[in-house]
């Protein structure tokens, strides 16, 4: 008597009837190869599990029917990249967009096959925060700013020049000597276990050698790069990023009334904003090729900031400035900044031309060069808890000693918790942080 097989008695019950089918055996039944009038649709191995998914397949098809995806929702390391990326950046919201949706792609697996993560032109006037984005990324998932390579396009302005990129071929003088400055190790340097990706800036391309922009086509279609010896680079795992100032100064004509970024009452901001978008991508096209514009991803437009971007600027860099104070060797200790000295700083340091820069500036001149002194001069120590403000009798800024309360360090602080101490304006003490011990001097 013939004896039925292991693989049939698994499928099927005592009295010959199919079982349910395992779950993972489902999605045979959406296969193309599985529909109706196509003659392959029984090829093995799925012709005999056919009978087993005909009972089975119906009920679980309605309930995957019936139910509702959401495309719209990200997973918690891109909600947390997202979170830490608008903590830095301000007034930018179509390049953090931009940037988290390549990291979300990069994260699920879904990157394209030969070619890099992200080819992205950011556009804009300076000092908006086109580099800064990129150095912010690279600082909440490398933990270090300048986790980038970085090629500043004004080194490139001539051809032979390329040779510091990718190294001299053989042949030429300095072969072998020229260490080239895109490398598989130079890429691979800020990896991790759990991230294994790479930033490559090309910042201000606009200034470089039109043999440049032709490099790059090979890399923005296949991922790919020859070094002068003959070696090759694979930048599947790469963003790769560009800035230009392209369109600035018809953008700063665009921006007229008050300090430059006050917008007149006769223009609506949207209208605005679509004016400076159309002005710096018509800037691009006449100055690029259609080869390397036809191979970005996506070109993004970075707009001049406002007034009360500038403000929520001022805090991130008076967070920046007492970090700054807090890992000093010489001395430690708080600061705040009363409500008047931060409008004169907003007023010295908002500039249509220049940006964020300007404020940065103002800030390094008014406040950072003054506390120098007091700690060269000992005025102030280790503990110690200063007032700026602004006297409009003497028409500058004031610096006075509120207290002194004794901070002994226990670890590196947190940006947020530095940004913290300064933020104090409504004249109470500024929050001591975590990671210190204070007591009564």
């Amino acid at each position: 008597m013939q004896q039925p097989s292991p693989s049939r008695g698994r499928l099927c019950g005592a009295s010959g009837e199919p079982k349910a089918k395992p779950d993972a055996l489902l999605f045979a039944a959406t296969l193309a190869s599985d529909r109706s009038g196509n003659p392959a649709r029984f090829s093995p191995p799925f012709a005999k599990y056919r009978s087993a998914q005909k009972g089975n397949f119906g009920h679980s098809k309605k309930l995957q029917r019936g139910r509702q995806l959401d495309p719209s929702r990200r997973s918690i390391e891109s909600q947390e990249f997202d979170a830490a990326l608008r903590h830095k950046i301000v007034g930018q919201e179509e390049g953090i967009r931009a940037l988290v949706d390549l990291y979300q792609v990069f994260c699920a697996g879904m990157c394209p096959q030969g070619r890099p993560v992200g080819n992205l032109l950011f556009l804009g006037p300076t000092g908006s925060g086109k580099t800064r984005i990129v150095e912010a990324a690279a600082e909440i998932l490398f933990g270090n700013p300048r986790a980038v390579i970085k090629v500043d396009c004004a080194e490139f302005q001539h051809s032979h020049e390329i040779a510091k990129l990718i190294g001299s071929p053989p042949g030429y003088l300095g072969h072998r000597e020229t260490p080239p400055l895109i490398t598989q190790e130079a890429l691979a340097q800020y990896h991790t276990e759990k991230l294994k990706l790479s930033f490559l800036l090309f910042d201000e391309i606009e200034k470089a050698s039109d043999a440049l922009w032709q490099l790059l086509l090979g890399i923005l279609d296949k991922a790919t790069l020859t070094l002068g010896d003959n070696r090759r680079v694979d930048l599947s795992a790469t963003m790769i990023f560009f800035t230009s100032n392209l369109g600035g100064g018809e953008i700063t004509e665009l921006m007229t009334g008050g300090m430059g970024f006050v917008q007149p009452a006769d223009k609506r901001e949207d209208k605005l904003d679509s004016n400076v978008e159309r002005t710096a991508t018509e800037a691009a096209k006449r100055k690029f090729s259609p080869e390397f514009m036809n191979r970005l991803d996506k070109v993004v437009v970075f707009h001049p900031l406002r007034p009360e971007q500038l403000e929520q600027i001022l805090e991130i860099e008076l967070g920046m400035v007492q970090q700054r104070v807090l890992e000093t060797a010489r001395g430690q200790f708080l600061f705040r900044v009363a409500p008047q000295a931060r409008e004169y700083l907003l007023r010295e340091g908002t500039d249509l031309k220049y940006g964020a820069r300007h404020l940065k500036r103002a800030i390094e001149r008014h406040i950072v060069y003054p506390l120098a002194n007091l700690l060269a001069t000992e005025q102030v120590r280790l503990g110690d808890m200063l007032c700026i403000d602004w006297d409009p009798s003497k028409g500058r800024l004031i610096f006075q000693k509120e207290g002194e309360v004794v901070v002994l360090p226990v670890a590196a602080p947190q940006p947020q918790v530095a940004a913290q101490a300064a933020a104090a304006s409504n004249g109470s003490a500024a929050e001591i942080p975590c990671t210190a011990v204070a007591h009564e001097a």
